[in-house]
């Protein structure tokens, strides 16, 4: 089992997402949560998947220096990538609002990048899930942003909240990846890591 295999290494996830948490749990792993803040800015030229490994790569390199010869430092940044554009967390209600209304009745990609880093190496994986959802009327956006909140995930929804439920006709890929980490690439990548 992985767990077995990593029992060398200590694993040092840099998330403070819940939802990131919660699945290296469960995939039973042991780690340690070590955050530092970090200005997620990057270059305007940027596209996609290259916004993703950026940031994800830019959380990494805040630790430079500070990785052991036995960590395994976990960073990881989603977008939700609409009509050549990158729709992060929402500012506000409104601009939730608004985002919500511009995925309505489309399809937009969830794009999730994850960075291995340690003391010798730094490696990104990348994972793109395709997610549609139906109409979604005013009444629908309201009742969701007052009921859940959902001002600190990207695209402003999380797909296992009822928004979800009712709103999502159709995924193509990986549903952990829409959640927040691709855990089927993540673990893949750590069982060949040795």
């Amino acid at each position: 089992m992985l767990k077995d295999k990593l029992k060398s290494y200590q694993l040092i996830l840099a998330s403070g997402s819940p939802r990131r948490q919660q699945f290296f749990r469960d995939l039973d792993l042991d780690f340690e949560i070590r955050l530092k803040d970090i200005e997620e800015v990057y270059p305007e030229n940027l596209q996609g998947v290259e916004i993703t490994n950026f940031l994800a790569e830019l959380k990494a390199n805040a630790f430079d220096g500070e990785i052991t010869f036995n960590e395994i430092l976990v960073t990881s940044d989603t977008i939700v990538w609409h009509n050549g554009k990158a729709l992060g967390k929402p500012k506000d209600y409104n601009d939730a609002f608004d985002i919500l209304a511009s995925l309505s009745n489309t399809t937009h990609e969830v794009i999730t990048s994850v960075c291995f880093k340690s003391a010798t190496k730094m490696e990104t994986i990348f994972d793109v899930t395709k997610v549609t959802f139906g109409l979604l009327t005013e009444e629908d956006i309201r009742y969701y942003l007052d009921h859940y909140k959902p001002f600190d995930k990207a695209g402003a929804y999380g797909i296992q909240e009822w928004i979800g439920l009712v709103g999502i006709t159709k995924i193509e890929g990986s549903y952990t990846n829409v959640v927040g980490l691709p855990t089927e690439k993540v673990h893949q990548y750590l069982s060949n890591y040795i």
